[in-house]
């Protein structure tokens, strides 16, 4: 059965091989892969080999062990890495299998924070509205895409959802500082009316996902660390898409300034090579924990697995010895500025993102009129995929939110392939003109 996909066989793209950014399907035909498939493949597909090489040697010494408990050298070297890469106060890892995994256990890890604390009244959190935090209950509770949600009967977690940070549409879009000052009043006012001792947890991506690449005004994060220190709740950062080199960062909220107290990773981790995700934690937080005595009540049983974890390990070395990273500072402004051209397409009403990780919202006209329904199904679930697919470019065109359609193109594009699928897109979508 296939995920979050209606389950419909007859034109299934079922891909065989990769290269580079490359995909390659079972009838030769090349696809550029420019949204990483799903915002994980950060290295492309031409690692293989080295991967193997890490997973093999770990599988000849240790094939499993759990972290219940118990622990295994890549767990712990993996823990040491990725807190010397995180904001300055983050020390300690805890491992799951994926994303969704990651954001249960980074809320029940803030809900024994506070437990530990005495103050076990604070059940509740604070979310955005569009924002899309993974599927399991608990996370589904955060995720503010109320059709996702509504199927499963009541959310397990009390969540406010607040406004996301879309300054397109926005009345005061065109003054950050006006912008700024109106989203974290609006913060202030849930946290106030949920019961500034009752809220738990503050949760946002650093550039949100869905509803297409949100970017933060400036002070934004800096407003958000000081609502939760003003009121008690954890701030975190859900990095499972903005992580792992997305946004030029290993640490995507490094741009931001702040230190969160939790942060979830996933996909990039080991740039999908392996399954794995983590929650990184803030000192303060993790000594909340391991103070008490008291069993954290929470665990996955493969989490920190020793393939993943060598596998995590051999993705920061060539990160490191590649320059990916330096990679995506370099060619981000060249693709913002590519992206910038489509604006003189009148499908096109709004560019926005950073790093890899771009979103163009799609209009009906030049002044900037959504599409009904009819036409935003017939563009986003006809014509797009379709073309899209005639032209070798995977992308994502998405309706969680106003229509748009998201790049997230592998860390390692050079500037050549950039323009593969910006001009590819070009084509596209004057098409659809």
């Amino acid at each position: 059965m296939l995920h979050f996909s209606a389950q419909r066989i007859d034109d299934l793209l079922v891909l065989e091989r990769g290269e580079g950014p490359y995909v390659f399907d079972t009838r030769g035909k090349r696809y550029i892969d420019a949204l990483s498939s799903l915002f994980c493949s950060q290295l492309g597909y031409s690692y293989g080999a080295e991967m193997a090489e890490a997973a093999t040697a770990q599988l000849t010494r240790l094939a499993f062990n759990t972290t219940w408990g118990t622990a295994h050298p890549p767990a712990i070297e993996l823990a040491e890495r990725l807190t010397a890469l995180a904001p300055e106060g983050m020390t300690r890892v805890f491992f799951t299998s994926g994303g969704s995994e990651a954001v249960e256990a980074a809320w029940k890890i803030a809900r024994e924070y506070h437990l530990a604390n005495g103050e076990p009244r604070r059940t509740k959190a604070i979310a955005r509205e569009t924002a899309y935090h993974g599927v399991t209950l608990g996370a589904l509770s955060f995720t503010g895409l109320p059709r996702f949600k509504e199927p499963f009967g009541r959310a397990p977690v009390d969540v406010t959802h607040v406004s996301a940070t879309n300054a397109f549409r926005a009345p005061d879009g065109g003054d950050p500082a006006a912008f700024c000052a109106r989203l974290l009043a609006e913060v202030e006012e849930a946290i106030t009316a949920a019961g500034p001792d009752e809220v738990a947890l503050i949760i946002a991506e650093p550039v949100q996902n869905a509803g297409g690449c949100f970017t933060p005004p400036p002070g934004y994060w800096r407003g958000l660390r000081a609502l939760a220190d003003r009121y008690g709740a954890l701030l975190m950062a859900d990095e499972v898409i903005t992580g792992c080199g997305r946004l030029g960062e290993w640490f995507g909220i490094a741009r931001e300034g702040v230190t969160p107290d939790l942060v979830s990773l996933a996909k990039g981790l080991t740039s999908a090579y392996a399954p794995m995700g983590a929650v990184v934690v803030a000192e303060r937080v993790a000594a909340a924990l391991t103070g008490t005595g008291r069993p954290l009540r929470h665990g996955v049983t493969f989490g920190g697995h020793p393939l993943s974890a060598a596998v995590a390990l051999r993705n920061i070395e060539i990160f490191e010895r590649d320059g990916v990273l330096e990679n995506v500072r370099a060619l981000s402004p060249y693709l913002e500025s590519r992206l910038a051209g489509l604006r003189s397409l009148p499908i096109v009403g709004d560019v926005r993102g950073a790093g890899f990780f771009w979103a163009l919202e799609l209009v009906k006209d030049e002044a900037d009129t959504r599409f009904d329904t009819a036409e935003r199904d017939r563009l986003l679930r006809g014509m797009l995929p379709r073309r899209l697919r005639e032209a070798g470019i995977i992308a994502r065109p998405d309706d969680r939110g106003d229509s748009v359609l998201q790049i997230a193109p592998p860390l390692i594009c050079d500037r050549g392939v950039l323009d593969e699928i910006v001009d590819g897109l070009a084509e596209v979508l004057t098409d659809a003109v």
